[in-house]
């Protein structure tokens, strides 16, 4: 039985390689002009995406672009909830003027780690997508919070991981401060990739094996060899027998 899997990979950054990047790709996390992004980068980046057939979702992170929305914030839940609405609202909006439906919400950086650990955080998140817009799926880092929330309160979840990351034991991902917890090889980015698709053991940063039951593949769109990361993933699943397809198509 041929093996499915989404590839996303977060885009309208402004890194410049959007147009290269999506025919590769299944779905596309768009910054929602916090982190990044803004109403022209958006619109480019869905019009990309109604070209090439490619999911839509909105990436939105916090309001700190200093730091790329990588510092961890601690922010009162009510405002955080206001920010991921004007954000979730901003690309809707733009989004229906191109004619394009957005699939899935996936949350950025330094957001997007701490919902993995802290349930109530992970339950805000969750709420705002529900409340914005039910059909939404919430995209989260396998078996942690984040996804727990979102089917707590009935949401479609896909449960993510990473070709160009490495992880902890424990299933989270090591932090970006370590040596090696990026991966710069584009070998080692296609072999961890096709590991986590096909259901093989990775090898953590600090363990024994590690088991990844993954809806959706990510690869950054901030890197320098980021096209040629997704090139050779994609190259390599579909050689393997898996085929890339849309999150819709993959979730449990």
């Amino acid at each position: 039985m041929t093996r499915r899997i989404d590839l996303n990979c977060d885009l309208g950054e402004g890194c410049g390689n959007d147009a290269a990047i999506i025919p590769l790709i299944s779905s596309a996390n768009i910054a929602c002009g916090a982190h990044a992004g803004d109403h022209a980068s958006m619109r480019e980046t869905l019009r990309l995406c109604r070209q090439f057939g490619v999911a839509a979702g909105a990436h939105p992170g916090y309001a700190d672009r200093e730091n790329f929305g990588r510092r961890e914030l601690d922010l009162p839940f009510a405002e955080l909830a206001i920010s991921l609405r004007g954000q979730l609202e901003t690309l809707a909006t733009l989004a229906r003027e191109e004619g394009v439906y957005l699939v899935h919400v996936k949350p950025h950086g330094a957001l997007y780690n701490q919902a993995a650990r802290d349930s109530a955080l992970a339950d805000v998140v969750a709420a705002s997508v529900r409340e914005f817009d039910p059909r939404l799926i919430l995209v989260g880092l396998a078996a942690s919070e984040l996804p727990k929330a979102g089917e707590r309160i009935g949401l479609r979840v896909a449960h993510e991981a990473f070709a160009d990351r490495r992880y902890r034991a424990d299933g989270s991902l090591a932090p970006r401060n370590l040596d090696g917890a990026v991966i710069a090889d584009v070998d080692v980015a296609t072999c961890q990739g096709l590991a986590i698709a096909m259901h093989k053991a990775i090898e953590p940063i600090d363990g024994a094996a590690l088991n990844l039951g993954a809806d959706t593949i990510c690869l950054h769109g901030d890197g320098a060899q980021a096209e040629l990361f997704a090139r050779h993933l994609r190259n390599a699943l579909e050689a393997n027998d898996v085929s890339v397809v849309a999150m819709h198509s993959t979730i449990r």
